[in-house]
């Protein structure tokens, strides 16, 4: 089902490439790194992703009664798998000509878990820590969000499709249960076991969820918010907090925590109160 353009969720989508670009260019100024906190640009593309699909699968539900899997996998297929193979192509021969055996073989693995969207489990498993020097040498490392997303793909349309259909008017209390749950534990294992807490989906789950309540509610309620002053005000709090975490978060923090609110409250309120008249989406 066609969901209505936003513009200001393409802004997002920049932002947050420009983030993880800018974390990994190493930008220093008098020694000191800049945009150390840019990895959270992923954070923000899990809210995004999870307000989509929540939309999209909601919508369908309502109108037809019935959701279509076949035709939501072969639309993920067709966007996914071809750009996926095409970076994989060009990746091979350059990888065959310069990369030591041992290297390469890595390579190859890391290719093969990517066809199979487990690539997060394989680099937790290799010991691969994200935004490590020697991650130059794995270029399909950021596969691993690609990986944390089709797995919340296959399990949460599921699950969603089987609530609304028996126990509807409990969905939002489950999306909420659901996020709490997720978000209790990434703050203990990235206290404990971070590379879990970094690459699996139960401690990534929460901020799809964030995405999913969302929707929820606006579908639910036929719209957003209409508070003009909220509407003026609460988008361009959002946005200093996304910048404020891009520039003051690094790698030594805990991520995903309880810290992690601040990016993924940011992205909520652009989405939620964000009006295509108001400046601050326009910018």
């Amino acid at each position: 089902m066609k969901l209505t353009y936003r513009p200001e969720i393409d802004g997002l989508r920049a932002i947050a490439v420009g983030a993880v670009v800018l974390y990994h260019s190493q930008i220093s100024i008098f020694g000191e790194k800049v945009f150390k906190g840019g990895f959270i640009g992923v954070d923000i593309f899990f809210v995004i992703s999870g307000y989509l699909i929540t939309s999209i699968i909601l919508k369908e539900l309502i109108t037809t009664g019935s959701f279509s899997f076949k035709y939501f996998y072969e639309r993920r297929i067709r966007r996914i798998l071809p750009a996926l193979l095409l970076v994989m192509l060009v990746s091979l021969p350059f990888a065959w000509m310069y990369f030591i055996p041992s290297s390469f073989i890595d390579f190859s693995k890391s290719i093969l878990y990517s066809l199979g969207f487990s690539s997060n489990f394989y680099f937790h498993y290799s010991g691969q820590e994200y935004g490590a020097i020697d991650g130059l040498l794995k270029p399909f490392l950021h596969t691993w969000s690609l990986s944390v997303e089709e797995q919340f793909y296959i399990l949460f349309p599921i699950i969603l499709l089987i609530t609304f259909l028996h126990c509807r008017k409990y969905l939002i209390h489950i999306l909420i249960i659901g996020l709490i749950i997720s978000l209790g534990l990434a703050e203990w294992s990235s206290r404990n076991y971070s590379s879990v807490s970094f690459y699996f989906l139960h401690t990534r789950m929460w901020e799809l969820l964030a995405g999913s309540i969302l929707a929820y509610f606006e579908i639910s309620l036929g719209h957003r918010s209409k508070q003009k002053t909220l509407n003026l005000i609460l988008p361009g709090i959002g946005l200093f907090l996304i910048g404020h975490s891009i520039i003051y978060f690094d790698d030594k923090m805990f991520h995903p925590s309880f810290y992690t609110l601040s990016p993924i409250i940011g992205v909520s309120l652009i989405i939620w109160f964000s009006n295509p008249s108001e400046m601050i989406t326009k910018i």
